[in-house]
């Protein structure tokens, strides 16, 4: 039976542990916020982490008891039944430090000023993020994931996984994502980038105090981000070049609907979403780089992995094509890992991860249920 986990809450981990990120900076002392799906078996070995891309975080599947149309980001993935199956895992999302959704960010109230962090909040990295995952496993008492699991930036954190701590990984799947960002990727973050920080309201990381919004600045930002998401076919088909008031108004404002679309999309966005978190995010899509430190080998890399690898991709994903993710399976057949991999047929550009899809959840299905089998033999 395919259905939902139903209702679930949100739960809260302190760390007074200082954390040292890549750039040297140290976080005396931050809080993870994250939900928990399923029943962690008696060994402790069903274990799923899901990371989360660039505007995601911990509610991915269920929903609250106050709020039924809260839906998690990837319930249609995870839940009793569903490819992810929960009656078999125990699936686990977080928030990652630096969001704004309750784990300590830059929203967050610095202890040692009594104000917002604001723009001091330091830089974070992909490989900060797994070591406060891995914080979070231990407190939870998971020695080893049966598998992580991410798409986009989070297929980079669950790739990170299998290099920072390869013995602490059985699986990983990574699905539409890359091992590096190209140059025209890192340009479209840091036109995002520039939109909220020549934002007049942004005041330099530190617009709390000034209580204020850069709303012009996290719109134009999601807007652009937006179009990269989708693909033309599915904008063709979804809005085409139809116009709203069904005639030209010869003016600059809202005509075509793909405008009004975009428009909401922004200003939804701009309603909920840190600026600075934004910041944050698109820097460790641009920084991720596992070649880097050696000399651009990526298969020296990868040379330290343990993990098996489903590597999963979509054929009009134009931001992480499948050529990206071709790269990360041949480096993987190089350190002769095990690899699955399927490029998948779908239109709907990198957002198909997000997607129900036959295809792809079969795919997803087939590979977890041969994970399953693992602990339950």
């Amino acid at each position: 039976m395919n259905t939902s986990v139903g209702i679930v809450y949100a739960q809260r981990a302190i760390f007074d542990t200082p954390l040292t990120f890549r750039s040297g900076a140290v976080l005396p002392r931050y809080e993870l916020v994250y939900e928990t799906y399923g029943t962690l078996n008696a060994d402790k070995s069903n274990a799923i982490l899901v990371c989360h891309a660039l505007s995601g975080h911990h509610h991915v599947a269920g929903h609250y008891a106050d709020a039924p149309e809260n839906v998690g980001w990837w319930d249609n993935m995870i839940g009793p039944g569903r490819p992810v199956d929960t009656d078999k895992f125990f699936v686990i999302g977080l928030n990652n430090l630096g969001g704004c959704h309750g784990s300590t960010g830059p929203s967050s109230i610095n202890p040692e000023t009594g104000k917002p962090y604001g723009a001091s909040f330091p830089v974070v990295t992909v490989e900060d993020w797994v070591e406060s995952q891995a914080r979070l496993a231990d407190l939870l008492g998971i020695t080893q994931f049966a598998a992580v699991m991410g798409g986009s930036l989070g297929g980079m954190q669950a790739m990170q996984w299998s290099l920072s701590h390869p013995e602490r990984v059985r699986h990983v799947l990574a699905i539409a994502t890359a091992p590096h960002l190209t140059a025209e990727n890192i340009a479209f973050n840091d036109v995002a980038r520039n939109a909220i920080l020549t934002d007049p309201d942004f005041h330099g990381g530190d617009f709390y105090q000034h209580g204020v919004v850069p709303t012009r600045g996290l719109r134009l930002a999601r807007m652009l981000g937006h179009i990269t998401y989708l693909s033309d076919d599915a904008m063709a088909d979804k809005f085409g070049r139809s116009l709203r008031a069904g005639k030209l108004g010869y003016n600059y404002g809202i005509e075509f609907e793909i405008e009004s679309y975009l428009r909401y999309q922004g200003d939804k966005f701009a309603a909920y979403f840190d600026a600075n978190t934004y910041l944050l995010m698109t820097k460790a899509l641009d920084y991720f780089d596992p070649a880097r430190e050696f000399k651009g080998s990526l298969d020296k890399a990868f040379a330290v992995s343990r993990a098996d690898f489903l590597v999963l991709s979509f054929t009009t994903d134009w931001r992480f094509s499948p050529d990206r993710s071709r790269e990360i399976v041949q480096t993987l057949l190089h350190n002769h890992l095990n690899v699955s991999y399927a490029e998948i047929a779908s239109t709907h550009g990198h957002d198909s991860f997000l997607m129900e899809h036959e295809h792809y959840h079969e795919v997803m299905r087939v590979y977890l249920d041969r994970i399953a089998k693992e602990f339950s033999a």
